[in-house]
């Protein structure tokens, strides 16, 4: 029996939010894999330098491309100048996201709830309608939607995010009942609280109570998710779709 393949040699992979955090894990796993990566920022140009610098020396191929992905514009660009550097993007993984502000639904409004929309509802549809006619053609793709455990823990207060994570979770099962006729999976990766740049400053107590509730009494790191990245990605995945892969050490068990 021949082993799983899990190598992406030849293979083109957009990450957009790719510069810090989660996505950079996901970029620098896919990479290592064998993937041309495409690393993607709207702002941020020194550290998103500092990032792709990094993955270069590590002797991974790819690119970096600045776009905002919620612009219908710049995202017809983007994967322009990602076909035009790297060739088609084949492997598509939707994880940009803004700032995620805890509140109650009398602090929020409508503005808020739609910025979360945008990121993951709008975004997602406009890169996959620009990515979806060559994996169509060649009849393989992948599509990875980064969600969160949130939506299925109804986590509040934070009633705008996880609104918009249950849209995209919604989303992405149905465009994998959509898309797989065309050999094209479309599956969900979905994080607990696993700390990275931007939770710097959260407070000791929060994460520690978090940390506690972990049934496998530890943090997640960047890498759990690159690595789930890298099998949804590879042929060893290639009838799995659909599927809400949970990383958060059994979190959401039930």
């Amino acid at each position: 029996m021949q082993a799983p393949n899990f190598r992406l040699d030849g293979k083109v992979a957009l990450v957009t939010g790719s510069s810090k955090g989660l996505g950079k894990a996901m970029a620098f796993a896919l990479g290592a894999a064998g993937a041309k990566v495409a690393f993607n920022y709207a702002n941020g140009k020194d550290w998103a330098e500092k990032t792709f610098a990094e993955y270069e020396a590590a002797g991974y191929k790819g690119g970096l491309f600045r776009a905002s992905v919620i612009d219908e514009a710049e995202v017809a660009r983007l994967n322009a100048e990602i076909a035009a550097k790297l060739g088609p993007v084949d492997i598509l993984v939707l994880n940009a996201t803004p700032a995620q502000p805890l509140k109650p639904i009398e602090q929020y409004d409508w503005e808020f709830y739609q910025s979360m929309l945008d990121f993951f509802v709008k975004s997602p549809y406009l890169l996959a309608r620009a990515t979806l006619p060559h994996m169509k053609a060649q009849r393989w793709g992948r599509i990875i939607n980064i969600t969160s455990e949130v939506f299925n823990r109804g986590l509040a207060p934070f009633s705008a995010y996880v609104a918009a994570k249950g849209a995209q979770v919604g989303w992405s099962r149905s465009m994998a009942n959509e898309l797989a006729p065309f050999n094209i999976t479309v599956n969900m990766i979905a994080p607990g609280w696993i700390p990275v740049e931007r939770h710097e400053n959260d407070p000791e107590h929060e994460k520690e109570a978090y940390r506690r509730l972990i049934p496998m009494g530890r943090w997640g790191v960047p890498s759990d998710c690159g690595g789930a990245c890298v099998f949804l990605a590879s042929d060893a995945a290639g009838f799995i779709t659909g599927q809400d892969i949970h990383v958060n050490g059994g979190m959401t068990v039930v």
